[in-house]
């Protein structure tokens, strides 16, 4: 079979229309900006829900490219993000994967959690990770040069991950890194008030909440209230729930299912709201 024959089919790509609410907290856009400038690969580390997806978002629209996001899981295949022969009628055709796609038309493209994929389907990333800045589809026989505008980002949450689910030295070492933690208090709450739609004083309320929740890490949480479950619960009170309702339902019972470290979690909704 002559590969190179074969009809290929590339996925359409959208741009990031409208700007994403983002809040900088520090020198991260800058550095994104250097490191797209000079086209390499970054490394975001942070808790969960703390803005870590929105800033890509945000920085796709400033930078004016295409993002291709993929959530890494366990049965992530380099099938999955390269591509695969398909049969469409009485067709055998090239379907790219998420990942070809990305470097064929000079999108970001976002690994989240890398961590959740297998090993073996992340050493695909390696040789667009470094200095060749390529990517191998061997079932094609074939190596796309990724042109300037292509940036790969990849996530991971190292106070959750276990030991087990580590990066590799050899693959998180072609990657600049930015830490991203929860905002600062005023920070946090001018978000969770813009981007849930609630007053100033209901916002920092449920910031305390988080605060509160955080404190119980390793204490009976394995993560307290990202910033995301906050403005969740901003979103149901502005939908017309009351606060203690909403916080319950959007906090309390989405960190856990214990029932003792629910009726915890419960005892601090009374005593903020």
């Amino acid at each position: 079979m002559n590969h190179r024959q074969l009809r290929t089919i590339t996925p359409e790509l959208e741009r990031v229309g409208a700007e994403p609410h983002y809040q900088p907290v520090g020198d991260e856009v800058a550095l994104f900006e250097a490191a797209a400038q000079k086209r390499l690969p970054v490394l975001l580390k942070g808790p969960t829900g703390c803005g870590k997806t929105r800033f890509v978002e945000y920085m796709a629209w400033k930078l004016g490219r295409p993002l291709v996001t993929v959530a890494c899981h366990d049965d992530l295949t380099t099938a999955d993000l390269v591509g695969r022969y398909l049969i469409v009628g009485d067709e055998t055709v090239w379907l790219d994967g998420p990942l070809t796609a990305a470097v064929r038309a000079g999108a970001i493209c976002y690994l989240d959690e890398i961590v959740e994929a297998r090993k073996d389907t992340t050493v695909v990333i390696h040789p667009l990770a470094d200095s060749r800045r390529a990517l191998a589809v061997d079932k094609r026989g074939e190596l796309i040069p990724a042109p300037p505008e292509f940036m790969l980002v990849i996530s991971y949450n190292p106070g959750y991950q276990s030991v087990l689910k580590e990066i590799k030295p050899s693959t998180r070492q072609r990657f600049v890194a930015l830490e991203f933690d929860y905002p600062a208090a005023e920070l946090e709450a001018r978000i969770v008030a813009v981007e849930g739609g609630v007053d100033e004083e209901t916002a920092k309320k449920l910031v305390k909440l988080g605060q509160l929740t955080r404190n119980l890490k390793g204490a009976g949480l394995d993560e307290g209230a990202s910033t995301r479950l906050l403005v969740h619960a901003a979103q149901l009170i502005d939908a017309g729930m009351a606060a203690a309702v909403a916080a319950r339902a959007a906090v309390a019972r989405a960190l856990t299912d214990d029932p003792d470290m629910t009726q915890t979690l419960d005892d601090l909704v009374r005593a903020v709201f």
